[in-house]
């Protein structure tokens, strides 16, 4: 079986390249410790095969909240991330939503037709 984990960015916020960078970091690791409470299993193998990830896009949050509904529907492990407010974005914003690490077929279902960032 073959792992990966998904971040998925709303684009709408036009982010600059660091905020994305940094939102995409907390993203990944945050579902990445959801995934190892839930299925260590899943978070061992897709470390021991290179750590495959991601980066997609959604336009607007009412998207990124339905990747999050589907994930719940399919029971992956996710991790939504909200803004601190500290600089570009107001606080409580929702930029990512990180998915996995999970079967790279399961993701697929969620994430298959968003496009790449």
């Amino acid at each position: 079986m073959r792992f990966k984990q998904a971040i998925v960015v709303r684009a709408d916020l036009k982010m600059s390249v660091g905020k994305i960078a940094a939102q995409v970091a907390h993203a990944s690791v945050s579902s990445m410790e959801e995934a190892r409470r839930r299925h260590p299993d899943w978070v061992e193998a897709w470390l021991e095969t290179g750590q495959k990830k991601v980066v997609l896009k959604v336009a607007t949050l009412e998207q990124l909240e339905q990747v999050v509904r589907i994930c719940t529907v399919h029971g992956l492990p996710y991790a939504v991330i909200e803004d601190a407010g500290l600089t570009e974005l107001p606080p409580g914003t929702r930029t990512t939503v990180g998915i996995g690490p999970a079967p790279e077929n399961e993701i697929d279902r969620v994430t298959g037709s968003l496009p790449l960032l």
